[in-house]
């Protein structure tokens, strides 16, 4: 008998390889989707004027979150970047501004340094593999997210928004209950609110 938890894991694996290479192709326009992305998220997902948001530098084929965060840190907002903690396996969010000397991280991903100040996060921007319109995404399989977005959610409100490209979209993310789901994805040509379809 397969265990239902391997039967996942062994769809998550498959899904990853076919979700890598749909990136790819997309992020041929990196720039213009970026920029069209960041625009999506403040027309759609709308903010507070105070938030504490926090991004990631993108990887690899990552649809490139910083033009969004440059345009949350001139408006006032306060951008942070996760930073793996060792002990707990959760992220913490440190203060990131356009033009910090970051230090290399956990797979050779630039982050803030060790003195830069922590922050808890009030929307939290997540790359992903792929995604659903139920909110489910795939992402690399460490669970960091998960288990980040669950610590965070069990304190109080915390927003989980998806960044993707469009082709990113599946129809079913395999998920348990160690997945957390999105609240919103954003791409550059929309934004998705948890089972409600397009806005």
């Amino acid at each position: 008998m397969i265990h239902p938890h391997h039967d996942i894991n062994t769809r998550k694996n498959r899904q990853r390889a076919l979700a890598k290479s749909r990136r790819q192709t997309a992020a041929a326009d990196q720039n213009g989707a970026s920029r069209d992305a960041a625009e999506v998220f403040f027309r759609s997902v709308v903010p507070a004027s105070r938030a504490v948001i926090a991004g990631y530098w993108p990887h690899q084929t990552e649809l490139d979150c910083r033009p969004l965060l440059a345009r949350a840190c001139e408006s006032g907002r306060t951008c942070v970047l996760p930073v793996v903690d060792s002990a707990s396996q959760h992220l913490i969010f440190r203060q990131w501004r356009p033009g910090d000397i970051l230090k290399t991280g956990r797979h050779h991903i630039p982050e803030p340094a060790d003195d830069a100040a922590a922050f808890r996060p009030d929307v939290v921007i997540v790359p992903l593999l792929a995604f659903d319109r139920r909110g489910y995404r795939l992402g690399y399989g460490a669970g960091f997210y998960d288990k980040t977005l669950s610590y965070l959610r069990r304190q109080g409100t915390v927003l989980a928004v998806g960044y993707a490209f469009a082709v990113q979209e599946v129809e079913n993310v395999p998920h348990d209950q160690y997945d957390e789901p999105l609240d919103w994805i954003v791409t550059p040509a929309e934004a998705v609110r948890r089972g409600t379809g397009k806005i």
